[in-house]
């Protein structure tokens, strides 16, 4: 079974969480990995995605975390959303 891993980078513009990870993290850059596996007996090559991780800095150490890449997503694209300003009072 033959593995890869692919390294993103990802940045929350603003502090964010993250499903199973307790605490809020701060905004900033993160590395995002990816390992798939092939899917074997196909007649082209295809790839199966099989764990995510973040890298997060806690307490002075780095830290590995499992994620699900769907909620990662979700994260990012509500972190992307502008702020809408409170309406001046009438």
């Amino acid at each position: 079974m033959t593995i890869r891993t692919t390294r993103k980078t990802v940045t929350f513009a603003r502090p964010f969480s993250l499903a199973g990870i307790d605490g809020v993290n701060p905004a900033g850059a993160y590395e995002v990995d990816t390992d798939e596996e092939v899917i074997d007996n196909l007649s082209f090559l295809a790839y199966r995605r099989v764990a995510t991780t973040i890298h997060l800095r806690r307490d002075g150490a780095s830290q590995v975390h499992p994620i699900d890449p769907v909620d990662l997503d979700y994260r990012l694209l509500r972190d992307a959303r502008p702020t809408v300003p409170p309406s001046p009072a009438d």
